[in-house]
């Protein structure tokens, strides 16, 4: 493992990726703690205390919405537009063509999405510096110390800006750093809960307000829901590709047997976190000031879109099964595929090349896609009921779990894959993280 660690500092390129990562995950933790103008946070964090759907949102800022800093959106306005463009393209032809186009179609949709990214920041910003102007204190003390009238203004251009700081910080972490930038900010933001996390279970421990059943219970449920997921992520289904023999002069070529690997998971931890960006829009349009005013608008929110709520968990479970096939099919192209093995001679023993091929590999895919989507559906869903029954923090929830370690497991395979390309030896056996054959 140390020889390991020595090689990563070896490769320059790879240092330096690692190293420009780090510089740009401290710059954002750094702005998590700037206080926007005028609020007070520990009057806007008492109020919030114990908010089951405001306390999720803070979760995934790292701690920045609770105190109202500069960096209070997070990154999730720019995820909604990533996804609005996904759903989109779909639908209508002008995308699509631009998806075709290759790298100049991902320039120009990239560019839609950062103008649609400020549109959804200034109106969450909108409506969360409404919402902060109605907070107070037990005491009356109002959590802002200025006049609202230059108050809302000044919070959505904060808001706005360092929402749109933190999309430049993550594409240029996943253009010059290590890992897909985006994941990691929001890796970051939920692993800085993590000591606070700690310290509150201890405390609540240590004063007998938990039962060391109960933290037994947690402990363990957080170690099955990590085993668990890194099994499902590296699961695969390999089918046997043959590719026959030629003879060129005096030399053979090809022959050989090989396989396609198909992951059980191949959206990665992004249908998650699409998922509860989805989960986070109903809460967020509910503080513009119009809604804010309508009683069964609040009471909807309340009751049925609050998280661990029985309709919360059944809409969260198919949105997650949802964009696992979506993204799955954006990512994975079975004709693609096909056409890449007829070309170079290779087909799937009993099968025919070319559409045969790709409807074969599109039907294996849809069936493996179905359990690992059910499974993380389910492991986002039923730590709730833990936190619901037994008040445990919200780091401790599957969805938080769900997206470090699979965040993690990410980063750690593109390391893997620089290792490899040097002819180094990587964190596990034989250089590479093995996939798990189903």
């Amino acid at each position: 493992m140390l020889e390991t660690f020595a090689s990563i500092f070896r490769i320059e390129e790879l240092r330096k990726r690692i190293f420009f990562t780090l510089a740009i995950l401290v710059v954002y933790r750094i702005g998590g703690h700037i206080p926007t103008p005028g609020v007070d946070g520990s009057v806007l964090t008492q109020a919030l205390s114990g908010d089951s759907i405001f306390g999720l949102l803070d979760l995934f800022a790292g701690g920045a919405f609770a105190k109202a800093t500069i960096f209070a959106l997070g990154i999730m306005p720019y995820i909604s537009a990533s996804i609005m463009l996904q759903l989109l393209g779909a639908v209508v032809p002008y995308l699509q063509r631009l998806q075709r186009e290759g790298e100049e179609g991902r320039r120009k949709i990239t560019q839609y999405t950062r103008y649609l990214t400020v549109l959804i920041a200034a109106l969450q910003a909108w409506g969360t510096a409404g919402f902060i102007t109605t907070i107070s204190s037990g005491a009356g003390v109002s959590a802002v110390h200025m006049d609202t009238t230059w108050f809302i203004p000044l919070t959505i251009i904060t808001f706005t800006c360092g929402c749109i700081f933190i999309m430049w910080l993550g594409e240029q972490i996943t253009e010059r750093g290590i890992g897909n930038g985006i994941s990691l900010i929001i890796f970051i933001g939920i692993i800085a809960r993590f000591p606070d996390a700690v310290v509150e279970e201890v405390q609540m421990l240590w004063h007998g307000t938990r039962g060391f059943i109960t933290e037994v219970l947690m402990v363990a449920m957080m170690l099955a829901v990590i085993a668990s997921v890194v099994l499902i992520t590296r699961a695969q289904r390999r089918i046997p590709v043959q590719y026959p023999r030629k003879v060129v002069g005096r030399r053979v070529f090809g022959g050989a047997t090989t396989h396609l690997p198909l992951s059980v998971n191949s959206a990665g931890v992004i249908p998650i976190i699409f998922a509860q960006s989805i989960m986070f829009l109903p809460s967020t349009i509910a503080q513009l000031p119009y809604f804010r005013e309508t009683d069964w608008i609040q009471n909807l929110i309340a009751y049925t879109l609050a998280p661990g709520s029985f309709w919360y968990s059944i809409i969260y479970a198919l949105i997650i099964i949802f964009f696992a096939y979506f993204y799955t099919a954006i990512v994975f192209n079975p004709m693609e595929i096909a056409d890449n093995m007829r070309k170079n001679g290779g087909y799937i023993p009993g099968i025919r090349p070319g559409k045969n091929t790709a409807q074969y590999v599109e039907k294996v895919l849809t069936r493996i896609t179905l359990p690992g989507a059910l499974f993380f559906a389910a492991i986002a869903v039923l730590p709730w009921v833990l936190i619901g029954q037994f008040g445990v923090n919200y780091f401790f929830g599957g969805t938080g779990l769900l997206i470090v370690v699979g965040v993690a497991l990410d980063t750690l395979q593109q390391i893997e894959s620089h290792l490899m390309m040097r002819h180094y030896d990587g964190f596990l056996k034989k250089g590479k993280i093995r996939g798990r054959s189903m």
